[in-house]
């Protein structure tokens, strides 16, 4: 048995994300692709779906505008790049909200919801990319993989996770800097992009910082040294950076 879903996106790059994603978990098959609420409401008339996974914000027709028109909806996923919405989807009884840039793993843990509910054991198969990523794995693992995507200059740039030395707050913004490219700047808040990196490798030192533990080359009970840049320790992380690197600063 296989949940049936219908991935409805405007963005061709967003489409192609979930598009993966679904491909990289068993029990998981697409059985259309739109680019608008209109043909998605032809694609519902033709055949049976499953799990719907709808952007929000598309021209012609809201996304949950759309779903206030179906009398029997399947169970839906939001993907936005948009918080505004947030409230009125768990409103509309959704599954999950998934912001974007969308990670792996908080892809997993939404189709999780309705794998479990359906009793199909969740499983994950190939796709390129990534190469082949399963839920059993450690989150070291995981980073080793996993992918975002943020918009820059009106296109999706990927970044993979393990490219990653440091993420600084720059207020409505974060840089995003990686060891083999130019920093990227992205209108996002820190805080948010902290919740879609794996947690065993990503740390929060500073309320304007987050750094990958394994590219730190260096430390004392201020700063850490990432590709030799000096990185403070706030006095609100001090404890648990102490913990993760183990420096005894209590």
């Amino acid at each position: 048995m296989k949940i049936r879903c219908l991935l409805v996106d405007d963005e061709p790059h967003a489409l192609e994300v979930i598009e993966t994603y679904v491909g990289m978990v068993d029990g998981l098959e697409i059985v259309g692709k739109c680019h608008n609420a209109i043909q998605a409401f032809g694609v519902l008339q033709a055949t049976s779906v499953d799990l719907l996974f709808l952007d929000i914000k598309m021209p012609q027709l809201l996304g949950t505008d759309f779903v206030r028109s179906l009398r029997q909806p399947p169970k839906i996923i939001f993907t936005t790049a948009y918080r505004d919405y947030a409230l009125e989807g768990y409103e509309l009884d959704v599954v999950d909200y998934l912001l974007k840039p969308i990670p792996f793993e908080r892809f997993l843990r939404a189709v999780s919801k309705v794998m479990k509910a359906e009793q199909i054991p969740i499983r994950a198969g190939h796709a390129e990319p990534p190469s082949v990523l399963s839920v059993e794995k450690p989150a070291e693992a995981l980073h080793t993989n996993t992918f975002l995507y943020f918009r820059v200059d009106r296109k999706m740039v990927k970044v993979f996770t393990r490219d990653i030395l440091y993420i600084e707050s720059l207020k409505d913004y974060v840089k995003i800097v990686t060891a083999d490219a130019r920093p990227l700047v992205v209108k996002q808040s820190i805080s948010s992009l902290e919740e879609m990196l794996p947690e065993a490798v990503f740390l929060r030192i500073h309320r304007s910082f987050i750094v990958a533990v394994d590219k730190i080359s260096a430390y004392t009970p201020s700063y850490v040294d990432v590709a030799g840049q000096e990185l403070p320790i706030g006095r609100l992380y001090h404890k648990e950076v102490g913990q993760v690197l183990k420096m005894g600063m209590e």
